[in-house]
């Protein structure tokens, strides 16, 4: 059975709740009516809320200890059940399809009234402050009768544990249930629904202030357009990003648009981790054969693999592995990704007479300066912390000096390019310029592998100065697309 995206509503009136439904109804399969978001006034007119939708509804009012809005008794609670439940019309469309109640809320009345009708019962379990173990035994407790549904919803406190509940879930064949993780590390949980088992999958429109949700919840377009979700099964082939904070990447965009572009079977999910081996250990447990690695994983993701490529080595950083035969193998699309991108930038074929300023001494800068020396540039490496840049440059004989004031007549010298790989200048701090001490002359050209914001602090000082300025969504594009071929073993360019 296909997982059904289901709307999340919290809007204070029921028209405003419309005005939802209406918007992305033909990304949705059903909503959930939050009661505890309602206006006391608007609770009156409620019942008529699933004639009104014209989709299946559940009916839910959470309490604030799980994660809702609802601070009154359990008597008043009860009575906003009653209330979505009385008067109930013979043709099932007007009614609730479902009513949402915690495991620990006892109401037989309620029940048997639900039951008489044709509304299912939702049994919920909500832990905002950490996992939640025994998954298959709490499905099997929570669904009282085999025409409940069981639902599971915590707050992960990292990766682990949502890998932990993906392992539990395997369990719970024949069950009917919703398993899912919230926050940013549960992101997983709802793009792989169908890997879990789970019967739906919830998603809440984009927050009128422009804030992200704190419960991780994606938006109905996007789960649709970026994952493709109504197209994933059980046995959709899994690739993904990981990093931290990993709260801007583009790359599901582009590899999900070529898997559906030549018909390939597969989602690409974003997959946030303490560590390199947390990430490594989901993609075991999830059987995901290819990983791209960001920040800051580029470096510390050499130990836990079993090969290498010679060009990862050479860099000393990777930012694609893949695991065959049992073995996690290590590749670097990045220097060749940025090589393209640079020249595209600069209308070059190489980087012959021209001085180079690279700033950072990163995995991103690895890459970055083994690129510049292939294409015959003459760099030097800026960084704050002076080892650092010491030991990048000699790699390739460049120079290096520190990332501070005192080294402005060294970055005026090397300014015929200025390429920034740090993260400085991303959120949550996009008012930050790695290289504010340093006065754009109008000549520079200035690349910043940031591209989200599209311009960054530096970027924007550079243009009103009159330099040539580039973000680095060219380099995402051109990496993604050897990463892509790794993978899945088609030129993502081929139509």
């Amino acid at each position: 059975m296909r997982t059904k995206i289901c709307l999340v509503l919290t809007e204070p009136s029921l028209k405003e709740d419309l005005a939802l439904v209406e918007q992305y109804r033909q990304f949705i399969d059903m909503v959930e009516l939050r009661a505890d978001c309602l206006l006391p006034e608007e609770r009156i007119h409620f019942r008529h809320f699933p004639e009104m939708a014209k989709l299946p509804c559940i009916l839910t009012v959470r309490r604030k200890s799980d994660g809702g809005r609802f601070l009154e008794g359990e008597g008043s609670r009860t009575t906003i059940f009653a209330q979505g439940l009385a008067f109930a019309d013979t043709d099932p469309k007007k009614n609730f399809a479902y009513i949402d109640l915690e495991e620990d809320l006892e109401l037989p009345s309620i029940e048997e009234a639900a039951r008489a009708f044709g509304t299912k019962i939702i049994r919920s379990v909500h832990n905002m402050n950490g996992p939640l173990t025994g998954i298959p035994q709490m499905v099997k407790r929570l669904r009282r009768t085999k025409d409940e549904i069981a639902k599971i919803a915590f707050m992960p406190r990292n990766l682990s544990d949502v890998t932990q509940l993906f392992r539990e879930a395997k369990k719970c064949y024949g069950e009917e249930y919703t398993l899912l993780a919230m926050g940013p590390y549960g992101l997983p949980s709802r793009i792989l629904a169908s890997h879990l088992g789970s019967c739906i999958t919830y998603v809440l429109a984009p927050s009128k202030s422009g804030q992200e949700n704190s419960l991780g919840q994606l938006d109905p377009v996007s789960i649709n357009e970026i994952y493709h979700i109504r197209q994933n099964t059980s046995e959709t082939k899994i690739f993904g990003v990981t990093g931290n904070p990993l709260s801007a990447t583009l790359s599901p965009q582009i590899h999900n648009s070529g898997y559906v572009r030549q018909h390939i079977d597969a989602v690409y999910v974003p997959l946030r981790a303490e560590s390199i081996e947390e990430a490594i250990s989901f993609a075991e447990e999830t059987d995901i054969p290819g990983l791209s690695v960001t920040f800051p994983f580029k470096e510390t993701v050499l130990p836990n693999l079993d090969q290498i490529s010679a060009e990862a080595g050479e860099i000393g950083a990777c930012n694609t592995i893949i695991k065959t035969e049992g073995a996690w193998q290590g590749y670097n699309t990045d220097a060749k990704g940025f090589e393209r991108a640079l020249l595209g930038f600069l209308n070059r074929k190489d980087l012959k007479k021209l001085r180079v300023s690279i700033i950072g001494a990163g995995g991103v800068a690895r890459a970055v300066a083994h690129a510049v020396k292939e294409m015959k540039g003459k760099a030097c490496i800026f960084n704050r912390t002076p080892e650092k840049a010491r030991d990048l440059a000699r790699l390739y004989n460049f120079k290096w000096a520190v990332l501070d004031a005192g080294s402005r007549s060294i970055l005026e010298s090397y300014s015929d390019v200025i390429i920034q790989t740090t993260n400085v200048g991303m959120s949550p701090q996009p008012d930050e310029d790695p290289i504010d001490f340093y006065a754009f002359s109008g000549s520079e050209a200035v690349y910043d592998v940031i591209y989200h914001p599209e311009k960054t602090r530096m970027l924007r000082r550079a243009e009103h100065a009159g330099c040539r300025i580039s973000n680095g969504y060219s380099m995402l594009q051109y990496q993604a697309y050897l990463q892509y071929k790794l993978f899945t073993g088609i030129d993502y360019e081929n139509n």
